[in-house]
């Protein structure tokens, strides 16, 4: 079961951040981050998305999940990328019987990994200036191709997967050679 966990707490990509980091307000966050700590280790902006995980204690089942998904060599490219990346603590919070489904479904994970990448580079000002415009809320294109509702509650910048599970963004802006990384509080479902 641990291990299960474990392994799906790398299903979404990179930038899993220490408690000690999160933060749950957008204040502050909209900058652009150079090379902040995330899950114990500097997030290098000349780095990509798959050199940085590597060197947090926090991405090693991130890393291999994303391996056994066969997505490194994406996250290696020069996309550019977007990646909303779950901590561990949101993965615990998941019931035993996704997490079976999903480590045991190469087809699912692959879903799921790139249910939570945006292609470009969308900030978290971006985000919000779509919010704006679309009156309270927007729709974020994902990868995987369902959208993830945006929205701001107070200065929490809130997302909402199509399967209903919802994500406050804890550290927005982390810059990458490749894209961008916002940690989040919880994993998103398509």
């Amino acid at each position: 079961m641990i291990n299960r966990i474990t392994a799906l707490a790398a299903v979404c990509l990179l930038g899993i951040a220490a408690p000690a980091l999160a933060q749950s307000s957008m204040s502050g966050q909209m900058g652009t981050m150079k090379n902040p700590m995330v899950g114990g280790a500097p997030m290098y902006a000349s780095k990509n998305i798959v050199q940085n995980a590597v060197n947090s204690k926090d991405h090693t089942t991130l890393v291999s999940l994303v391996k056994k998904a066969g997505l490194v060599s994406t996250l290696e490219g020069p996309g550019p990328f977007t990646v909303l990346a779950p901590t561990n603590e949101a993965f615990a919070k998941l019931p035993k019987a996704t997490v079976d489904k999903v480590t045991s479904d190469p087809a699912l994970l692959k879903k799921v990994l790139t249910y939570h990448v945006l292609a470009g580079r969308v900030t978290a000002a971006d985000i919000e200036a779509k919010i704006k415009a679309g009156g309270g809320t927007a729709e974020l294109a994902t990868v995987e191709g369902q959208p993830i509702t945006a929205k701001m509650d107070g200065s929490n910048l809130v997302l909402t997967g199509a399967g209903g599970g919802t994500a406050i963004v804890t550290i927005a802006n982390v810059d990458q050679s490749n894209g961008i990384i916002h940690v989040i509080d919880g994993v998103l479902i398509p």
